[in-house]
C-alpha cells in the first residue's frame, strides 16, 4: 500500500505556484507603493505638491532637496535626530546586556533563585505593572525631564529574554563541563562561549530593542517636558500626525510646501530601520524561530 504524504510536502501546483507568487506580488506592492509616495513627496518641488494637492504618485518637475534642506536646517528636528540616535545607541547596548546576563542566568540550572526568578519573567507575559504604576515609580526616582525615564522602563522585554534564554540551554552542556575544567568562570564562559555561538539570536535581539527604543515616542511623552529634549518619534508625531506647525528654517529663499517637509521626516525616521534590517534578516530563523523550538 502506497503511504500518503501529508499536504504540505506534495509537490505545489502550478495554480498554487501562480497564486504564491501574486500574493507576494500584491503584499509587496502594498507595502512599496506608501514608501514610494512618501519618497517621492518628500522629494518633489513646492508646484508640484501644490498641482496635486497631496502625496506625489507621480514624478512632475523635477527632483529637489529643498524639504530635506529645511529639515536639516530646523533645530527641532536635527536636535531630535540627535537624541534618537543616542537613546538607541545607549538604551539598546543596556537591554542588550542586561537581557544576556539574565537569560544566561537563567538557563543554567541551580543558579540562585532560577525557579521564581524565571517565573517572574513568564509572569511577565500575562500581568504587566500598568500605566500609573510605572508613571508614580518614575516620578518618585525623579527620574521626570531625564532620557532615563525613556530607557528604564522598556529596558529588559520578557520576550527577548525568554527567546536568548531557550537559545542558550540549546548549547550542548559538553561545552560548559570541559570549560570548567580548564578553570574558566561564569563570565568567561559567557564571554567566550556563549556569546560566540549565539551571534544570530543576539544580533536579533539588538535589532528589537533598537527598533524599540527608536520609534518609542510614548514614554517621551509622558516623561519628558522640555521640548528641546524630545526624541524624533515624538517630534514625527507632534508635527507630522498632529499638524502641528513645523518652524521654518532661516536661510531659504523658496520654503518647500509643508507636506513634503513632513515626508522628509518620515524618510528620515524609517531609513535607519531600511537599512538595518537587510543585514539582520538572514538571521531570524536561526535567532528566533529555532531558539524558541528548542527551548
Amino acid at each position: 500500500m502506497k503511504a500518503t504524504r501529508p499536504a504540505w510536502e506534495e509537490k505545489p501546483t502550478i495554480g498554487g505556484q501562480a497564486l504564491k507568487g501574486t500574493s507576494i506580488v500584491v503584499i509587496a506592492l502594498l507595502i512599496l507603493f506608501p514608501l514610494y509616495t512618501i519618497a517621492l513627496t518628500s522629494l518633489s518641488s513646492g508646484e508640484t505638491v501644490n498641482r496635486v494637492g497631496g502625496l506625489v504618485i507621480w514624478p512632475g518637475d523635477g527632483v529637489t532637496f529643498s524639504a530635506y534642506e529645511q529639515m536639516f536646517r530646523n533645530p527641532v528636528v536635527l536636535r531630535s535626530l540627535v537624541v534618537s540616535l543616542a537613546v538607541t545607541a545607549v538604551g539598546t547596548v543596556i537591554s542588550v546586556v542586561v537581557s544576556i546576563l539574565g537569560a544566561y542566568s537563567l538557563s543554567r540550572p541551580g543558579s540562585f533563585g532560577h525557579k521564581s526568578i524565571l517565573f517572574s519573567v513568564l509572569l511577565m507575559f500575562v500581568i504587566f505593572p500598568g500605566l500609573i504604576p510605572v508613571y508614580l515609580w518614575v516620578s518618585a526616582i525623579g527620574l521626570r525631564d531625564n532620557y532615563l525615564a525613556i530607557i528604564l522602563p522598556m529596558a529588559v522585554s520578557a520576550f527577548n529574554v525568554v527567546v536568548l534564554r531557550a537559545f542558550f540551554m540549546s548549547i550542548p552542556q559538553e561545552l560548559f563541563d570541559s570549560a570548567r575544567i580548564d578553570g574558566a568562570g561564569e563570565f568567561r564562559v559567557l564571554w567566550q562561549i556563549v556569546t560566540p555561538l549565539s551571534k544570530a539570536v543576539i544580533a536579533v535581539v539588538t535589532l528589537f530593542y533598537a527598533v524599540g527604543y527608536w520609534n518609542n515616542w510614548f514614554n517621551a511623552f509622558l516623561y519628558l517636558d522640555d521640548t528641546s529634549k524630545w526624541p524624533l518619534a515624538l517630534v514625527l508625531r507632534t508635527y507630522v500626525v498632529e499638524s502641528a506647525p513645523l518652524p521654518q528654517a532661516s536661510g531659504l529663499q523658496d520654503a518647500p510646501p509643508t507636506l513634503a517637509v513632513k515626508m522628509a521626516i518620515v524618510m528620515v525616521a524609517i531609513i535607519p530601520a531600511l537599512i538595518i534590517y537587510p543585514f539582520v534578516q538572514k538571521h531570524f530563523k536561526k535567532g528566533v524561530i529555532i531558539g524558541a523550538v528548542k527551548g
